[in-house]
């Protein structure tokens, strides 16, 4: 049994996920910004907890992430506002992985997305430029970090139905299913061979405990 914090807790992945780890025993709080979620986000068999990261400090966040034995960043602020898109993807993850260290909670899994990285390549007049960095950024923070850390890099999400088979190796353009990523999140946290690698993937062929367990190239 684990205790596993899910921040971004009403998010479509989040939401897929908590089920998934309460199901096999652990101790699941999922984290919200809005007071009106607590009912969904209860269904799930996980606690709600509300808190809004973008504004708590990392003393703050220290008392959200103390306790738990893994966190999970599934937030976001959702694009549309380069503004808000660096206080929540890049600022706010940033300190709770801050947070997670000085708390002694080791084992971080972020969600991020397939192509993150500093020369990402997005030019600056697309709209998706600002997720680009902040994400680019939040990812070089955490590896970086002293975190027992694994980087999720999924393709383009769909709300398919899970198929729980991927592909790590050549995942193509990443199209996925939120319910296998949910699934990647739960089977990465359960294998402690994924600890400090990065993991690109998309629907495939391939079971998702089997594909993640791969050795990197």
């Amino acid at each position: 049994m684990s205790r596993v914090l899910i921040i971004g807790g009403h998010g479509k992945i989040a939401l897929r996920l908590a089920p998934l780890l309460v199901e096999r025993g652990d101790v699941v709080t999922s984290v919200i910004r809005n007071p009106d979620h607590q009912d969904e986000v209860a269904a799930t068999g996980a606690i709600p907890l509300i808190a809004d990261v973008e504004h708590l400090d990392v003393d703050g966040l220290v008392t959200v992430v103390e306790g738990h034995d893994a966190l999970v960043w599934s937030a976001g602020a959702g694009g549309g506002n380069p503004e808000r898109t660096y206080a929540v993807d890049r600022d706010a993850a940033i300190r709770t992985m801050d947070a997670a260290n000085e708390a002694g909670v080791m084992r971080y899994v972020m969600v991020s997305y397939l192509g993150a990285q500093p020369d990402h390549g997005v030019p600056e007049d697309n709209s998706f430029f600002a997720y680009a960095e902040a994400k680019a950024a939040a990812d070089e923070h955490l590896r970086a970090s002293a975190l027992d850390y694994t980087i999720l890099q999924p393709g383009p999400l769909t709300m398919d139905e899970p198929t729980g088979l991927i592909e790590v190796v050549n995942p193509g353009d990443g199209r996925v299913s939120r319910a296998d990523v949910a699934a990647v999140a739960a089977a990465v946290l359960a294998d402690d061979s994924t600890v400090g690698r990065t993991i690109p993937f998309g629907n495939g062929r391939t079971p998702i405990a089997q594909a993640v367990a791969v050795t990197e190239a």
